[in-house]
């Protein structure tokens, strides 16, 4: 058994001496696992990094077995992430998702090509935070949770739609909402048509998905939501709240 297809790494961890086991996924076979020979030494680790593109070559004598990798590099995504906190932390939550989330060898070609046109935009930094955001509402869907933000689940109205139930993934208007908001997800713009977002938008996507993500393409498989889309969260939280000024401190003229 064997099959070539370009692949975007996902997670590379030690295996034996110099080895690693990594996970990778492909438009048409999904997300797949194999033994990559060399793939924790100094050059093979280079190669292996979530977030790089690749053309791999996986080999099994039986299809359900674990199997070999060797890859070529296509573009290496991780590297042009590296001095850039805010890209490197969407680059490895992204990654993360995907490995957490999706079954081994099922073939979800929108989250593949998702990644595709995200991972290499990402050095453009927090402008990509609403790419990312409707990567993870793809994904939901992908998996059978997707979420509804065409009309209101209460009036059926389109306009002014600026919540989400956390119980169904339906949105509500804000006249809608009324007294029950505190009980709701708050649905930034930028998901219905706005086209202009900032840090407060950011930190609402990210609840939003992340909420969906943590209760059912998590939840269902008693795993919890990996630690590096909660430190993605956690980053973007405190540019939506910057740290108070001291109450003591006084202008002078």
């Amino acid at each position: 058994m064997e099959w070539d297809a370009p692949a975007i790494v996902l997670d590379a961890r030690p295996y034996g001496e110099g080895d690693a086991v990594v996970t990778v996924i492909t438009e048409a076979h999904g997300l797949h696992r194999g033994l990559a020979r060399g793939g924790a030494s100094r050059s093979g680790a280079a190669i292996w990094q979530p977030g790089n593109f690749l053309l791999v070559r996986w080999v099994a004598r039986l299809s359900d077995q674990l199997g070999h990798f060797t890859g070529e590099l296509v573009h290496a995504g991780a590297a042009m992430v590296m001095d850039d906190r805010l890209a490197l932390a969407m680059l490895s939550s992204a990654c993360a998702v995907a490995e957490g989330a999706l079954p081994e060898r099922e073939a979800h070609p929108r989250v593949f090509d998702g990644l595709v046109e995200l991972i290499p935009r990402l050095p453009r930094g927090e402008v990509m935070l609403p790419d990312l955001i409707r990567w993870e509402t793809v994904l939901l869907a992908d998996l059978g949770y997707g979420l509804d933000f065409s009309v209101c689940a209460v009036t059926g109205e389109t306009a002014g739609l600026a919540w989400v139930s956390p119980r169904s993934g339906r949105a509500v208007t804000e006249a809608a909402a009324q007294t029950w908001k505190h009980r709701l997800l708050k649905l930034p713009g930028f998901l219905v048509g706005a086209n202009s977002s900032g840090p407060e938008d950011w930190r609402d996507g990210l609840k939003l998905t992340g909420h969906f993500l943590e209760r059912d393409a998590f939840g269902h498989h008693h795993r919890p939501l990996p630690q590096a889309r909660r430190m993605l969260y956690d980053q973007i939280e405190a540019l939506a709240v910057p740290p108070q000024a001291d109450s003591g401190q006084t202008s002078r003229d």
